[in-house]
């Protein structure tokens, strides 16, 4: 069988781990997942991640939890193979008022909403984090 939608699977793998209290996730890694994984490290939702092996590298993502609740409370897929979402610059959505930050591929690369914002990029909204 094979996976329509890596990126969708990645934030479902995500969303299970830490219903379960996982400590860690594994999955099979691409560049946008790296570059995802990257994004939510550096805004603090997760602790870390790496990527491992050669033949067929595996990304290993570490979850951060506070007082034993997950820091992320909900991570939603925008944009799907079967409908793109695009947007502005001056259009990037404010996800909860500014206190959860949406995912944008641009042409500079994968970063959080904000940083998007402030250099006058826009591009395709690929999920949400709060």
């Amino acid at each position: 069988m094979s996976m329509q939608d890596p990126l969708a699977d990645m934030l479902t793998r995500i969303r299970n781990a830490q219903k379960s209290r996982h400590e860690v996730v594994v999955m099979p890694s691409s560049k946008l997942k790296v570059a995802v994984a990257e994004v939510l490290a550096s805004e603090g939702y997760i602790v870390s991640y790496k990527v491992e092996g050669d033949l067929k590298p595996e990304l290993t993502i570490e979850l951060k939890y506070v007082r034993n609740q997950p820091v992320i409370e909900e991570l939603v897929r925008k944009s799907k193979s079967s409908l793109r979402q695009y947007s502005s610059a001056s259009k990037l959505p404010k996800i909860k008022d500014g206190l959860g930050i949406a995912i944008v591929s641009t042409s500079k690369g994968v970063m959080a909403d904000h940083k998007a914002r402030s250099s006058g990029i826009g591009g395709e909204i690929l999920c949400t984090v709060f």
